[in-house]
């Protein structure tokens, strides 16, 4: 596991990067949040590249996070209240493998845990349809262009952010209240 003792690495792929880091930004014992590229075969890949669907790569964020105060668990209990991960490439109007679900696990004891969780969703019959969600390891991470960086933070008001992205973060902050980061 990549930990410097109370930091570990989580990578996750739900969609746009926009909506999981404008979500975990917010999330206690979340130390950052980073757009970024993952699953893919190209080197230093930009963004028009990826969303070309040529890459390979899916659009991810990846948390730094003290298991502390937040658990790998906790993060992916949270992922799968933000995203529909039963959408084979697609995430709304987002469509392509650049938009897929994906945990790109950092150890077996991430994997283990993805797979845990995956099977107890699916045992609660909480989706209709099966889940999809790709868990592979995290071979490299590459992080997003500047200005997609905080880009919900910065950019509220853009169409996107109001109609996408600010409903997940309003379900988000409803359903795990107490795990908000106190100011």
């Amino acid at each position: 596991m990549e930990s410097d003792g109370n930091r570990e690495l989580a990578t996750l792929a739900g969609g746009c990067f926009w909506c999981l880091e404008a979500v975990y930004d917010q999330l206690g014992g979340v130390e950052k949040s980073e757009s970024g590229y993952a699953g893919g075969q190209t080197d230093d890949p930009t963004y028009r590249e990826v969303c070309e669907g040529d890459t390979g790569h899916a659009e991810v964020v990846q948390i730094t996070f003290n298991p502390g105060i937040v658990s790998y668990r906790e993060l992916l209990q949270i992922f799968f209240t933000i995203h529909d991960p039963t959408s084979l490439n697609r995430q709304g109007a987002d469509v392509g493998t650049q938009y897929r679900s994906a945990i790109f696990y950092h150890s077996p004891e991430q994997k283990a845990t993805a797979e845990q969780v995956i099977a107890e969703i699916e045992a609660a019959k909480i989706w209709d349809d099966p889940i999809v969600t790709e868990i592979a390891p995290l071979t490299k991470f590459y992080p997003a262009e500047d200005y997609h960086r905080d880009y919900f933070a910065r950019n509220p008001f853009q169409p996107y952010c109001m109609a996408v992205v600010a409903p997940k973060v309003a379900k988000f902050r409803k359903l795990f209240l107490d795990k908000l980061k106190k100011h």
